[in-house]
């Protein structure tokens, strides 16, 4: 997408095609309809950052593997992510009803009834999600990658390229928030059993209003994504994470050989069922406390969670570490308030060590320490301890 020299009265770019933009890439229509309602709109796509691959110990375990791809971006469960809107003057910026969307959006996600919540703050300092409208594209990094590649308070996580108040920015929003909250282009799914006809892909990504360059283009539509990172999921064409694509991009199924490939509006059924099972909703149960040199045994599935209560009796420097031949990731919070403020976190997925949090902690005040597994050797062999 082409740079903008100039705003118009609403704020957004005078050279933004919105006849383009105002035909939703995942439209609610008739099937015998999708193909017309489709055929002579380009528009531009989400272009995600190009992000190497995590590196894990050689010789890991395909099975280990596996589960780590699956979950390794994934934000432990009743993780508050705040937000922030950056404010950059020699860029095209969202006015008022951009943001808007933006929090509608977020607010739609959690009206599904999942564990995490969303705020926004003032303060970029204090946001795990920073959020522009400059021009270039729309695109986000993917969970925690977020917090891990950007640690600058002053550059964005989440970019906006065009108008969001039609149904193609709606829907644009929903699709870079599936991004924050870790999950891939659907398109690139393995299991989804496509060929692309990779020359046509080029032509039709490198020209206007993508100009994207080969390598952006295999990264973000070409590149299968490890069978591991979806663990046998089904392909989902509704998904609010799938591109829509005109008729001749892909070879197989056959069937979008002559007609586009229209995913429809809105979140998918299995959108809601994948965001549910990695971050279901808080139950009411009491949190068993974690009181210092007593060993907790980690006695769950891959992928789930365990949540315990820390309430220091001395103020002094503790640790946290995991025992036992698994992967995990720990991460600890302070109660501020009745809103849990991450403090520390570790990762020892694919690694040979066990994960560890070295923490002052203050007499009088609530801790949460929230550990995911990734993969354990054997139901029962993992503990955690605080000291």
């Amino acid at each position: 997408m082409k740079d903008f020299e100039s705003l118009n009265s609403k704020g957004f770019p005078e050279s933004l095609d919105l006849e383009i933009h105002c035909e939703s890439p995942i439209v609610r229509v008739e099937e015998s309809k999708r193909s017309q309602k489709y055929e002579g709109n380009k528009v531009s796509y989400c272009g995600l950052p190009v992000v190497p691959d995590r590196q894990l110990d050689a010789n890991i375990n395909p099975n280990r593997e596996a589960l780590v791809r699956y979950i390794e971006k994934k934000w432990v469960n009743y993780t508050v992510l705040h937000y922030h809107f950056l404010d950059n003057p020699e860029a095209w910026q969202g006015d008022e009803s951009q943001k808007q969307v933006v929090r509608e959006s977020f607010q739609e996600w959690k009206d599904l009834g999942i564990g995490l919540e969303f705020k926004e703050v003032t303060n970029p300092s204090d946001a795990e999600i920073r959020i522009a409208f400059e021009s270039g594209g729309s695109w986000s990094y993917v969970g925690r990658d977020a917090i891990d590649l950007v640690p600058n308070p002053n550059e964005q996580t989440m970019n906006f390229g065009w108008d969001l108040t039609t149904p193609y920015g709606r829907d644009t929003a929903l699709h870079e928030i599936g991004h924050a909250l870790g999950f891939p282009h659907e398109h690139q799914n393995p299991n989804a059993g496509i060929d692309w006809d990779e020359e046509a892909v080029h032509s039709y990504f490198s020209g206007s209003p993508n100009n994207w360059n080969r390598n952006k283009i295999i990264y973000n539509i070409i590149r299968k994504i490890s069978p591991s990172a979806v663990e046998g999921s089904q392909w989902d064409k509704d998904s609010i994470m799938h591109y829509r694509f005109p008729a001749g991009l892909i070879i197989t199924p056959e069937i979008y050989q002559n007609e586009p490939l229209v995913p429809l509006a809105g979140l998918s059924e299995i959108d809601i069922k994948e965001v549910k099972k990695f971050y279901p909703e808080e139950t009411k149960q009491q949190i068993p406390e974690l009181k210092p040199y007593l060993s907790q045994l980690i006695q769950i599935d891959p992928g789930e969670q365990l949540d315990f209560v820390i309430q220091p009796s001395l103020s002094r420097k503790y640790t946290m570490q995991t025992f036992g031949n698994l992967d995990a990731v720990m991460v600890l919070f302070e109660d501020v308030d009745g809103e849990p403020i991450y403090l520390s976190g570790d990762d020892d997925s694919g690694t040979n060590y066990n994960a560890q949090i070295k923490m002052r902690l203050v007499h009088g005040r609530t801790y949460y320490l929230r550990l995911r597994l990734y993969h354990a050797q054997a139901t029962g062999q993992g503990a955690v301890m605080l000291w």
